[in-house]
Parts: C-alpha cells; structure tokens; sequence
C-alpha cells in the first residue's frame, strides 16, 4: 500500500484484535505494534502472539506506525488520543473504530491538531469481546465507512481505504453526521430495543417463575445476542450520538403507537402491508450478502 507499511493498534478487544489476525494473514510483511490500557489484556496478547511487539507505553507503540487505529469505546477516544500524542510522527494517519462518528472527529482534532484524522467504522462485529474473541475473517465481504473532516487530502483517504479493502471490507466514504443518523436507525436502535425488551424479560422472570427464558422463541434469542453487546462499548454509543438516535427513538415510538392502534382497532390490512414491507427488507438484506440466507439464521441443530 501507498506508504503504510506499520500499522499500530490501541486497544486489543474483538475488533482489535480482530485487525491484527487480519494484518497477520492479509498484509504479513506489515509488522503491528498493540497497546491495551488493561495490563490483562496486554499479556493475554502477548500469550495470543497477536502483534510483532506489544508496548507497555501507548506513546512508544505507536512511534513508527504509519496507520495508527484506536479500538477503544467511544467514550475513551479523547483519552486515548492524548495518550499517544508525544509519539505520534508527522503524516502518520490517524484512525478508530467507533460506531459514532461527529463525537470521535471533534475529540481526535482537538488531542491531535495538526494531525491526519480520517475517523472510521467498520460495521461487522460479534456480541463477544476481549483479545481471544477476535478473528481474521471478521471484516471480509463487510462495509467499512469512512468519515474524514472537511478539508482531508484525497490520497490519505485512499490510503485507508486500500488498507481496510486489503483486509477484505467494501467501502463507503460520507460526512460524520451523516453516518450518525444512518446508524442510529441500523444499529444504535436495534440495540437499544434489544436491552429494552431483554431488560423487561428479566423483571417479569421473577413474575413468571422461570417460564420467560425457558421458553424463549427464536425471536427474543437474537434479541438476547444482540443484548449481550460490551455494556461499556454500548454505553458509550449511546451518549456519543444521544442526537440521532433520540431523534429516531422518537420516530420509532411514533411508528410503534400507529401499530398498536392497529393492533387495537383491528386493522389487519395496516398490519400485513407492514408486515410485507419488513420481509421485503429482510430479503434485501440477504441478497446483498450481508447475512446468512440459510433458514433460521444459519443455525445447526445437530
């Protein structure tokens, strides 16, 4: 790739981790230096082998990189960025994983000025977490949206997006806040809905005597996965993009008030013309490969 050679991660869970195994088979002669602020981690790595060297200083790991990736929740970008600014070299691109974007360009700018700050967010992820859950395989056939500022020169943006296409990722390039809203109705809500109704589950367990989970139906399993996302991580989205996704909570309970009327009223018509629509989605979803086709979600029942 045009002048990255050295990469350097900080922060070493599912998605960093994930990076370096994806480095390791898909760019092998480009050595990658981690940092992880949690000394666990740091050794569990190092156990994992998962970079060339892993610094015990988040300034030293990444000293010689040319393509630094912060894989730390939102929440801690700003943190992480001033931490790594005294080792941080001229031209070097700076870049993260976040799944908010405006909140992650105004805190990168602001420890790094001066520096190239092309903000991203590879949308592929799993709702396990830590160093040992990462995989190389996990960004291939994904999008990977960047967000660069106004004013960013045209081939550091190449250049990034060269390096997540070398680990597989198709790209798409949009304005931070546009990216927010886009996410917040594909991801930041699902999510948000999924902790809802687990949450509620739970409180009616003591109600129905263990009947909630030991019947559970596929549908509140998937809920339950999605549920099971890094409470940090989430937590953080949350308040990082509280615009847009209060924006589209309040569509959705607008949405969800036209359907309970429905419900109510008996309009069967209302309900199948919904209904249909949101298979048609599915299926959309599906021919664009960005699921499984199989029934019941790919799963095995051996």
């Amino acid at each position: 790739m045009d002048g990255i050679t050295r990469f350097a991660i900080i922060g070493l869970g599912l998605i960093g981790s994930s990076i370096a195994r994806a480095v390791a088979t898909d760019l092998p002669d480009c050595p990658v230096s981690g940092y992880d602020a949690d000394p666990k981690v740091r050794d569990t790595a190092r156990r994992l082998d998962l970079c060339a060297r892993i610094d015990e200083d988040p300034a030293a790991a990444v000293a010689d990189a040319d393509l630094v990736i912060l894989c730390v929740p939102v929440g801690a970008m700003a943190a992480a960025a001033r931490a790594i600014a005294p080792g941080v070299r001229t031209g070097t691109i700076i870049s993260d994983v976040g799944s908010c974007k405006s909140s992650v360009v105004e805190a990168l700018q602001n420890a790094l000025p001066g520096h190239v700050v092309i903000p991203a967010h590879p949308v592929a992820g799993t709702e396990r977490s830590g160093p040992e859950a990462g995989f190389a395989t996990l960004f291939r056939n994904r999008w990977c949206i960047l967000t660069p500022p106004d004013g960013t020169d045209p081939a550091n943006v190449a250049r990034l997006s060269a390096f997540w296409q070398a680990l597989g990722a198709q790209i798409e390039v949009m304005a931070p806040d546009h990216h927010d809203r886009v996410l917040a109705v594909t991801s930041h809500l699902p999510h948000l809905i999924a902790y809802t109704i687990v949450g509620t589950a739970s409180d009616l367990e003591e109600v129905t005597q263990s009947e909630v989970i030991k019947y559970s139906a596929g549908g509140f399993r998937d809920f339950t996965r999605i549920a099971a996302s890094d409470p940090t991580m989430w937590r953080d989205v949350f308040l990082g993009n509280r615009e847009a996704v209060l924006d589209m909570l309040q569509r959705f309970s607008e949405d969800l008030s036209a359907l309970q009327r429905a419900i109510r009223w008996g309009k069967g018509d209302e309900l199948f013309d919904l209904f249909s629509r949101t298979r048609d989605v599915r299926r959309s979803i599906v021919e664009q490969g960005q699921d499984d086709p199989r029934e019941d979600f790919g799963r095995t029942h051996d």
